[in-house]
């Protein structure tokens, strides 16, 4: 028999062996494992603990990450009821996940995405930065307080390659009179930097739209945030703006020539996306008559060279009918597009063919999110990775919210209680399986000791396999613990809850139907076998008499 002390010394024999090995080759293994196994492995022994925290192993393991589409849901209010943030994500199988992010609260709307870390805009006095893997969070003091018409979709957030540093940006729409905010221009954009003390006031070159921000979208890719803004002399009255978040300067970059080439129906919608870890401006022409109705074809291009704005055509793409709703800032994953439709269903296609011609094949229900509205969702690229918040706690301009975060608040009772009664009744519903299931495996055994009682040996097997139908089977025995499940799955699981109620009745109506046969089977052989016995004895009876008057 081994003993503890044999156990211990083995187990230290084979830690120094793999210890052992060389380093790279240490690596080349931890970076094909998970971020949750990496977490796992710090609490092995202090030579892990110390290898996996290691700035550079933390670096590289980011750049070997999986690449994953986020489906953002922000908070609302349908028919009366609230709906909390959601999201989802879409694996390299386009696979989606089937728990809620747990560092996104039921008020967060989610801004920016960055080697593994997520901008989260919060009703209350800070910005939350989040590393969705590990669960860290840092509550930022947002720029200006109580700022009328603030919005999330006025933040970015990113990451420069050259300076190593995050940086979170405000556009700040102008003041009229010093008194409420501009809705249609800024001339300032704030930013902060993880680590500083405070946030910094960086005047734009000309008051730039506010309107074009909201409504095309910002994109920030390799330490520069791109968006939209109007160009009264360019030709078609837009051109796109960056921000270098290294040395905070803006440069203005022309739109396409090709693009007066393009038919006209409605007014073009623009919107800036990132394909393939580049700038592109996806464009589609709207309805005269409805401009939230898209029609024609779908038109992206690529920003080649910032430096020399050059541009290429990427996709051309046929569609019909056309898509509803473009997905932002996120258009296609895995070499597929994503497009989304008023049913509240998301799709992806395979493109087929080259830049001046691209069909759409092989389409894919990816899946439905209602009740979320199409036109609030937003996709972005993440990683899950091990970047540490720890060395940002410091600074200055770091918080603890002053109000209850996320689902403490009051108005997410009422949900939090919708889900308790679910997996109440989920446990419930294992409850009567197991019930039935030993009700049944009982009434079997008592069933089965009946069964020399029918004479007939074909009726006896007919009822002997009757009896081992009334013996149900029931999957999933194991009483569940409160999860949070994402908006897709929660909605799957209700669904799967009524079935499984549904089955369970039609389960017990079949036992209950198979057992009166099996019942009306027995007691009529009993019934024969009582009749038989009564004629046996008047013939007894019977022969008894004569046997006697024979004798007489």
């Amino acid at each position: 028999m081994v003993t503890e002390e044999a156990e211990s010394n083995k187990r230290q024999k084979e830690g120094c062996i793999i210890n052992c090995l060389p380093s790279d080759l240490i690596e080349q293994v931890f970076f094909r494992l998970p971020v949750s196994t990496l977490l796992t492995c710090t609490g092995v022994c202090k030579q892990w603990k110390k290898f996996i925290r290691d700035p550079r192993f933390i670096t590289s393991h980011l750049q070997h990450a999986p690449r994953y589409a986020l489906l953002f849901f922000p908070q609302e209010s349908i028919s009366c009821n609230p709906y909390p943030s959601d999201a989802i994500l879409i694996d390299e199988a386009w696979s989606h996940s089937t728990h809620a992010v747990p560092v996104i609260g039921p008020d967060d709307f989610l801004f920016g995405s960055c080697n593994g870390l997520l901008g989260l805009y919060t009703k209350m006095s800070t910005i939350k930065i989040a590393n969705f893997a590990t669960g860290q969070c840092l509550h930022l003091e947002k720029p200006i307080k109580n700022l009328k018409g603030d919005h999330f979709s006025l933040y970015s957030f990113g990451f420069h390659p050259v300076t190593k540093q995050y940086k979170v940006a405000h556009f700040l729409g102008d003041s009229i009179e010093g008194h409420s905010q501009n809705n249609d221009k800024f001339s300032i954009i704030q930013v902060y930097t993880l680590g500083d003390e405070s946030w910094k006031d960086i005047r734009t070159p000309e008051a730039l739209s506010l309107k074009c921000v909201r409504n095309s979208g910002v994109v920030n890719l390799d330490g520069t945030i791109y968006w939209l803004t109007e160009d009264i002399i360019a030709s078609w009255k837009y051109a796109i703006m960056s921000f270098d978040l290294g040395d905070e300067s803006f440069k203005r970059i022309q739109l396409p020539a090709t693009l007066e080439d393009c038919a006209h129906d409605g007014p073009p919608i623009y919107w800036i996306r990132e394909i393939d870890r580049k700038i592109c401006l996806v464009t589609i022409q709207s309805s005269h008559y409805l401009t939230r109705r898209l029609h024609g074809n779908l038109l992206i291009w690529t920003l080649d060279d910032k430096m020399g704005q050059r541009w290429s055509q990427k996709y051309n793409i046929q569609y019909s009918p056309s898509p509803d709703y473009i997905l932002g800032p996120n258009l296609v994953h895995r070499d597929k597009i994503m497009l989304q439709h008023r049913d509240c269903k998301l799709y992806s296609y395979e493109l087929l063919g080259d830049d001046s011609e691209t069909k759409m094949c092989k389409v894919t229900k990816l899946l439905d999110f209602r009740p979320h509205k199409p036109e609030n969702m937003k996709s972005y690229i993440c990683v899950k990775s091990l970047v540490s918040l720890d060395e940002y706690k410091k600074a200055g301009i770091v918080r603890i919210p002053r109000q209850r975060e996320g689902w403490k608040l009051k108005r997410w009772e009422a949900w939090e209680h919708k889900l308790r009664n679910k997996e109440e009744m989920w446990n419930n519903i294992y409850e009567l399986e197991h019930g039935r299931m030993e009700f049944s495996q009982t009434m079997a055994l008592r069933l089965k000791l009946l069964l020399p009682r029918i004479p007939d040996e074909v009726t006896r097997q007919q009822t002997s396999l009757k009896i081992s139908q009334i013996i149900p089977y029931f999957p999933d025995q194991q009483a569940r613990s409160l999860r949070r499940l994402n908006c897709v799955d929660q909605k799957r699981d209700f669904d799967d809850l009524d079935a499984r109620m549904d089955k369970y009745k039609d389960i017990c109506e079949a036992i209950s139907q198979t057992m009166d046969i099996i019942f009306s089977t027995l007691q009529s052989c009993i019934q024969v076998q009582m009749g038989t016995s009564c004629s046996n004895a008047g013939i007894i009876s019977q022969n008894h008499g004569d046997n006697e008057d024979m004798e007489t």
